[in-house]
C-alpha cells in the first residue's frame, strides 16, 4: 500500500515559493521604511523652514527703537544695525510668563556661519561682554541670508542705518527703524525664499 506524503521535489518547490514571497515582502518593507524616512526628513525640513520664517516675523515685526550701550560702555549701538555677516536689533514683545523683574524688550542677533543661520539673544539689553548671548541654530543648509529695508522715503536700502556707522549718529538716527524688512534665504534644497515683514513701530 502506497503512503501519502510530499516528495522531495514538492518540498523544494514549496521552499522556493516561500523564499520568493519572503524576498518580495522584505523588498516592499524596505521600500516602505525608506519612504517613511524620506517623509520624516521632509517634514523635519519643512518644520525648520517654517520655524525660521516664524522667528523672522516675530522678531522683525516687533522691532523697537531702543539703542543699547556698547559692551565697554562708551557710546551706543543703534536700535537696528546690519553689517556683512550679521544683523543686531532690539525687539519688543519679550514674554515674561514667570513675572521676572526684567524688560519686555530683548536684544537679538542673526548670524550666518558655515551654512547655518543662528539666532542669539541677550538676557539684558545693555549687556557687557559677560554673559555671552544664548545661541540657537535656526536652520542649516543656508547659502545666503540677506536683508533689505524700506526707509521713510519709501526707498529700499541694503544697509541700516542708512547713515554710515563711521560717522557719529544722533539720537534720532540711533532710534531710526525701517517701515518694512525684506528677508531672503537661499537654501541648498529649497532654493530662494523671501518674506516681506511690516514693522509695527
Amino acid at each position: 500500500m502506497r503512503r501519502s506524503g510530499f516528495t522531495l521535489i514538492e518540498l523544494l518547490v514549496a521552499v522556493l515559493i516561500t523564499a520568493i514571497l519572503v524576498t518580495l515582502g522584505y523588498g516592499a518593507l524596505e521600500q516602505s521604511l525608506r519612504g517613511r524616512e524620506t517623509v520624516q526628513a521632509n517634514a523635519a525640513r519643512l518644520a525648520a523652514v517654517q520655524g525660521a520664517m516664524r522667528a523672522f516675523l516675530q522678531d522683525f515685526g516687533q522691532l523697537a527703537p531702543r539703542p543699547v550701550r556698547e559692551p565697554l560702555g562708551a557710546g551706543y549701538q543703534p536700535a537696528l544695525r546690519v553689517d556683512a555677516t550679521q544683523v543686531v536689533f532690539t525687539r519688543g514683545g519679550f514674554t515674561n510668563p514667570a513675572g521676572l523683574q526684567r524688560s519686555t524688550l530683548q536684544r537679538v542677533r542673526y548670524v550666518l556661519e558655515n551654512g547655518t543661520l543662528y539666532r542669539e539673544q541677550w538676557p539684558v539689553l545693555d549687556a557687557t561682554l559677560d554673559p555671552p548671548p544664548r545661541r540657537r541654530a535656526l536652520i542649516d543648509g543656508v547659502k545666503t541670508f540677506s536683508l533689505r529695508f524700506l526707509s521713510d522715503g519709501r526707498n529700499w536700502v541694503d544697509s541700516w542705518p542708512p547713515t554710515p556707522l563711521q560717522s557719529t549718529l544722533d539720537e534720532r538716527e540711533l532710534r531710526w527703524l525701517p517701515a518694512a524688512v525684506e528677508v531672503t534665504l537661499e537654501l541648498d534644497d529649497w532654493g530662494r525664499l523671501m518674506r516681506l515683514i511690516e514693522v509695527a513701530a
